[in-house]
């Protein structure tokens, strides 16, 4: 697609009117409506350029002095953020440390926690061994003291018998006080459990049963012999001691006092334990010490003081990073909050600036209403009344064309943009190769220039091969993709472009796809103005320039006229003490082509030209064309991955998967790497040419995507249909005889289709309309005949042929095809075609002058004029003019003319006639009548 400027945007980029802008374009000879979305070919755009460019570059200048003003603002906007990045991080490590302080503050709170536990737990297993010790002596002491009174009552027996009964009888008596014993021992021991449980006596019951059934052994075996009773008092007495050892625990309450002391003597050994404190606020101006009795405070140890003076050191530098030291903590509080607020403020007052700033969106044309809601962080209601208000009923889901889409936008107060809804989903699935992953790739080189300058030729040579020789007219008009091995290992792809005007947009395409471009200039020649497009183009693309002066073996070859061209135009090649190359060179000997080659490689050398074949290809697809046996053809060149045979492509509108893949030469191959052109096949249509492609691993997808653009290129072609106005209609009556041309047009690639639809559209004048209706690739079919036939259109095929039965249906409904082979033999018979349908211009021509020399009034007939032919000579079928002295008084045509009494066709100079003018018989003698006649006049076309 050839690149095309909107009227509004080329206006606000050179600081000038629409108006001026149109003035001076009708001035060149370039018809331009006042539209402001009129679009501008690139050669309109360039005029208007080197016209005003000293009003853009005014613009520029006066833009400078906001961009500096928004500079300094942008400065003290960065300035601003880092003290406030700088105050964060100093409050965060403030934060950082404190945290880390109150972290070892509890480390040390645990430690000293255990260990104080574990001397407790210590100290009880001490005092539980001491205390079974003294029960155990307590018990001993005890039970030699019953063994003593046994004893003393056995000696008293023996003494007195008679006493032995009430004795018996007292041994009940002790026997009762035996109970009372235990039972003593058994509150003591309640006692002493409530105040150590874990020192709890066995069951008290049971130790009296077995104390009452020992009693009781004791008594029935009285009279035993002593041997027994020692024997049995030997039994109990170990039950006894069993029993008494629990139940002497009850004295455990006489060992508090001393357990009080020994543990006050233990505390004067042992480190005193360091409490924490909460919530402490560290005064400068106080010392640490806020105990009155000073002499009770222990005495620190240096360890604590070590790291009391370690955290007060960490506050006082924090407290001296931000600026607080020797402040009081409210003050320092009333501070903090004032810079917050402060800063909120100019956080605020930023946001507020940066959305005015960006109060620009970008859209595609024909969004919805719905998509630009979203885009303008606004209701869709409010979208819908705003529409309404412009008088424009929209639904939610209604697309909108582009002026309805700033009208909105500006209603709020927002800047649209318009991207391509392709180059926007391109950006959103860039992916950013890793530098390891890029590998060095062939440069692509373009072959640009005035047409019959020898491109063409030197890449003939280069190949070996002849292509001029399958050229109609000897002129390239296809765009060619070559692969050439130039050394070892050394690949340059070569692109081949038109040089003929009506190639513009196959030259652009050439140099937005190119890394490097060589300009061939013929020595003999002068720069053509397709070479100044050519180098235009480069320079618009920042491609970099190699001039190759061809046919410098002729003997008329002078080189360095045109070097000297090249320096005017502010070109100056290295042997003027440029930067820019040249080689003066001979495509058809050859000469110094090498040279010409090492320098294409030098200078991809400086480029570093790298990609990644690793990961799934893109490109750009180069030209597209219907085969009748193969399908769609699509000449693409890989730009980036590697494009093997199986892979989904999306180019454009049109997806498919790659069927077969060919070279240049027609051979089939599997894959193809960055800078390789390929043959595709398996498309399901024939992309426009200049479209980027895409491998997509996911095929739903890509038809996704492919489904998306279908439906924007359906709906702009439905938009921008010209509808009939009512001025075009008053404009054409007023012209009296408008006529339009209609066309089908059919060529065998897409990029010629697309040099002649530009190149008819440019015949259109104000007159005489070229319609184009329908446009495409491959041959003439039925459909395109009767769409024809019910259009009143006439046919042109490029390279194509319509078919048999398409042919027989042309014949059938009367319809005209041309097929031409050359592009200039078919815009001349069109431009013919176009003139012979303009309404011829009529010429008035004066071919005698007569003089009335007397008259005679006939009934009848009217007033009959005697004259003399002055001059010339006057014609039965001419037309006349009556003027009487110098006015004319009446425009008319003869009604009869005669000599003598014979009518006659014509009377020459110097010969008397008779006449009587039609409808007209105030004749008068001396009046002079001029003779003339309207001849038409072919109009040729502006």
């Amino acid at each position: 697609m050839p690149k095309s400027y909107r009227l509004s945007k080329v206006t606000r980029e050179l600081n000038i009117s629409i108006g001026r802008a149109v003035d001076y374009l009708g001035e060149q000879g370039v018809e331009m409506d006042t539209n402001p979305n009129a679009k501008l070919d690139q050669a309109a755009y360039d005029l208007l350029l080197n016209e005003f460019d000293a009003d853009r570059l005014q613009k520029e200048a006066s833009g400078e002095v906001n961009i500096n003003k928004l500079d300094k603002e942008k400065k003290e906007q960065q300035k601003k953020e880092a003290e406030k990045k700088k105050k964060e991080e100093e409050e965060k490590a403030r934060k950082e440390a404190e945290r880390l302080a109150e972290e070892e503050k509890a480390r040390e709170k645990a430690q000293e926690e255990k260990e104080r536990l574990e001397k407790i737990a210590a100290e009880k297993k001490a005092e539980e061994e001491r205390a079974k010790k003294e029960v155990e002596e307590q018990a001993k002491k005890e039970e030699e003291q019953k063994l003593a009174a046994q004893q003393q009552a056995e000696k008293e027996k023996k003494e007195s018998p008679s006493l032995l009964t009430e004795r018996k009888k007292l041994a009940g008596l002790t026997k009762v006080g035996k109970i009372e014993l235990p039972s003593d021992k058994k509150d003591t021991e309640k006692k002493t459990s409530t105040k150590d449980k874990k020192l709890t006596p066995a069951n008290s019951e049971k130790e009296e049963k077995e104390i009452l059934d020992s009693r009781k052994e004791q008594e029935s075996k009285s009279d035993a012999p002593k041997k027994e009773e020692d024997d049995d008092r030997i039994k109990t007495k170990y039950k006894k001691l069993e029993g008494i050892t629990k139940v002497g625990k009850i004295d455990l309450s006489k060992f508090e006092d001393k357990k009080k002391k020994d543990s006050s003597s233990d505390d004067k050994d042992k480190k005193k334990r360091k409490r924490i404190k909460k919530n402490v606020k560290y005064d400068n101006r106080k010392g640490g010490n806020n105990n009155r009795n000073k002499n009770t405070r222990p005495k620190k140890d240096v360890s604590e003081l070590t790291e009391e003076e370690v955290q007060k050191q960490i506050k006082e530098t924090l407290e001296k990073l931000t600026g607080k030291a020797n402040k009081t903590s409210n003050k320092r509080g009333a501070k903090h909050r004032r810079e917050k607020r402060k800063n909120r403020r100019e956080q605020e007052e930023l946001e507020i600036l940066e959305q005015e700033q960006n109060k620009s969106i970008k859209v595609t044309e024909f969004v919805t209403v719905n998509d630009l809601s979203s885009l303008m962080d606004t209701n869709v209601m409010d979208i819908i009344s705003a529409c309404m208000s412009l008088g424009i009923m929209v639904t939610m889901n209604q697309r909108l064309d582009a002026n309805t889409i700033e009208l909105v936008a500006d209603e709020f107060g927002y800047k649209v943009e318009f991207t391509d809804a392709e180059l926007e989903e391109a950006q959103e699935d860039e992916i950013v190769d890793n530098e390891e992953d890029l590998l060095p790739r062939a440069p692509i080189v373009t072959v640009m220039g005035h047409v019959d300058h020898g491109k063409t030729s030197l890449l003939d040579y280069i190949r070996k091969e002849n292509v001029i020789a399958g050229e109609s007219g000897g002129i390239t008009q296809h765009i060619g993709a070559y692969s050439v091995e130039v050394e070892k290992n050394k690949f340059i792809t070569f692109l081949d472009t038109p040089g003929h005007e009506a190639f513009t947009a196959m030259r652009a395409r050439g140099a937005q796809i190119t890394d490097i471009a060589i300009i061939v200039i013929a020595a003999d020649d002068q720069i053509m103005p397709q070479t100044e497009e050519a180098i235009s183009h480069a320079q618009a693309a920042g491609v970099p320039m190699i001039f190759a002066i061809n046919k410098v073996d002729k003997p008329t070859a002078n080189p360095e006229k045109v070097k000297e061209q090249l320096a005017q135009k502010n070109l100056l090649v290295e042997d003027w003490g440029g930067k820019l190359q040249s080689q003066d060179i001979s495509a058809k000997t050859g000469l110094n082509v090498d040279e010409l080659l090492e320098k294409i490689l030098l200078e991809a050398e400086m480029l570093e030209l790298k990609a990644n074949p690793d990961r799934l290809a893109n490109g750009t697809v180069v030209e597209a064309s219907l085969d009748k046996g193969r399908g769609y053809v699509s000449t693409i060149v890989v730009q980036n991955g590697t494009l093997r045979v199986g892979d989904y492509v999306l180019a454009g509108s049109n997806h498919g998967k790659v069927r077969a893949m060919l070279n240049e030469r027609g051979q089939q191959i599997k894959e193809a790497k960055p800078a390789t052109p390929v043959t595709i096949l398996g498309l399901d249509g024939a992309p426009t040419a200049g479209d980027n492609f895409r491998v997509y691993a996911d095929e739903k997808e890509a038809k996704q995507l492919a489904g998306k653009r279908e439906q924007l290129q359906r709906e702009q072609s439905i938009r921008t249909q010209k509808h009939i106005t009512l001025d075009e209609i008053g404009r054409r009556i007023a012209l009296g005889d408008f006529q339009e041309l209609n066309v089908v047009l059919k060529g065998d690639v897409d990029g010629s289709v697309e040099a002649l639809t530009d190149s008819l559209q440019r015949l259109s004048t104000e007159e005489i309309h070229v319609n184009i209706l329908h446009k495409g690739v491959g041959q003439i079919t039925e459909s395109d005949v009767l769409l024809a036939s019910a259009s009143d259109a006439v046919i042109i095929g490029f390279n194509v042929r319509p078919n048999s039965s398409a042919r027989s249906v042309a014949d059938k409904e009367e319809v005209e095809i041309r097929t031409y082979s050359i592009i200039y033999d078919a815009i001349n018979d069109v431009k013919e075609a176009m003139e012979g349908m303009l309404s011829p211009d009529l010429k008035e021509e004066v071919i005698g002058e007569v003089e009335v020399r007397d008259t005679f009034k006939i009934s009848k007939v009217g007033t009959i004029a005697g004259c003399m032919v002055l001059t010339g000579k006057i014609t039965r079928n001419s037309q006349v003019r009556i003027i009487r002295e110098g006015v004319v008084i009446h425009d008319g045509e003869l009604a009869s003319l005669k000599r003598y009494k014979d009518d006659v066709k014509e009377v020459n100079k110097g010969y008397e006639c008779g006449l009587n003018i039609k409808n007209f018989n105030d004749i008068q003698v001396g009046d002079t009548i001029e003779v003339y006649v309207v001849n038409e006049v072919k109009k040729k076309l502006k």
